[in-house]
């Protein structure tokens, strides 16, 4: 017997969850010689992935995009875990797989389950880390929505909100792969000069000390990268240029608050001829992104991503910590 900590939904938040109230951590012990149904595997998780729509997740019911977490269970979000026993001929001992997992130690997947999973080969050998990150789902949605939505050619602008995040760094990457320029904006001095010092983002502010609508001003775009919604896409929808792309992937000013911000200028949408549009990157194709995107990290023409790496399962602190911008860079808890 081993013991296995989890991260459980406690109950529903109306405003940020507290640590222990909402979440709460849950010690039980782990049967490591436990027979298993054929078709399942028992894995020890590496790494798991903190991300911001997960708090869309902790509510009571009700229908959307991806479903409530259950009461007094585990929750749930990408990982990669390494095989200690299998009776699934494809996926053997020792092998490491990514995909969606209860935030525990230890997990036992069934056949159906794992049809959701990859075996990764990691022929790069990149810290696995990165596979919950720029090399895993927040990566897949970077790649996407510039390829398919932002369209960006170069010398085009696109500005990136909550761009030191995991989606926002590789969103500014694969800008500049493509010669065009970025705008990006954080939250703190720290990661203003992390993005122009290390991203080499062409124009870097601080939301919270300077004004987002008077630097737009100052620096016409061509698209607009949304990680943040509220007030701050309203300004947008004021100050980009004619024919722009808006590509909605997140709201995190909205998903803490019972009074979401109201956007009230909706109709620049129609005067400027601007085309805005949001995607689950879980519902696309996602390609040869595998054979792509960590053959460029691990040769240097991506930047390797700055992380925000916990050690072990805490009680929501680290979750809490994400939501209100006090971490610095892709949140990733480590049970290595």
């Amino acid at each position: 017997m081993v013991s296995n900590s989890s991260l459980i939904f406690a109950k529903a938040p109306t405003e940020f969850p507290q640590p222990g109230q909402h979440l709460k951590k849950e010690t039980k012990e782990f049967d490591l010689d436990q027979s298993l149904p054929e078709g399942s595997v028992l894995a020890k998780t590496v790494v798991l992935s903190l991300d911001p729509y997960l708090r869309g997740r902790m509510r009571d019911g009700g229908e959307s995009y991806v479903p409530a977490f259950d009461k007094g269970k585990p929750i749930q979000n990408f990982g990669v875990s390494k095989i200690v026993k299998s009776a699934n001929s494809a996926f053997k001992e020792g092998a490491h797989i990514y995909g969606t997992q209860d935030f525990s130690e230890y997990i036992v997947l069934s056949g159906d389950q794992l049809k959701g999973y990859k075996v990764l080969e990691n022929k790069e050998n990149l810290p696995w880390s990165y596979y919950v990150g720029v090399a895993g789902m927040p990566g897949q949605t970077a790649v996407y929505g510039l390829k398919q939505i932002a369209k960006l050619k170069k010398g085009e602008t696109i500005f990136v909100s909550g761009a030191s995040g995991a989606v926002g760094q590789l969103v500014i990457a694969l800008a500049h792969s493509v010669g065009a320029k970025v705008i990006a904006s954080a939250g703190s001095e720290d990661k203003v000069d992390y993005l122009k010092n290390e991203l080499k983002v062409e124009v870097a502010f601080n939301y919270k000390t300077e004004s987002t609508e008077k630097v737009l001003k100052a620096n016409p775009f061509n698209a607009y990268w949304d990680n943040v919604g509220g007030e701050t896409l309203e300004t947008v929808l004021n100050t980009i240029s004619e024919y722009g792309r808006i590509v909605a992937c997140g709201a995190i000013a909205d998903y803490n608050t019972p009074n979401p911000y109201g956007i009230k200028n909706s109709f620049q949408v129609v005067a400027k001829s601007l085309l805005m549009q949001g995607f689950i990157v879980l519902k696309t194709d996602i390609g040869d992104f595998y054979d792509v995107i960590p053959p460029k990290i691990a040769s240097g023409e991506i930047n390797p991503p700055k992380e925000h790496i916990v050690k072990g399962i805490d009680q929501g602190e680290a979750f809490l910590d994400l939501l209100k911008g006090a971490n610095f860079g892709k949140a990733v808890v480590s049970l290595e």
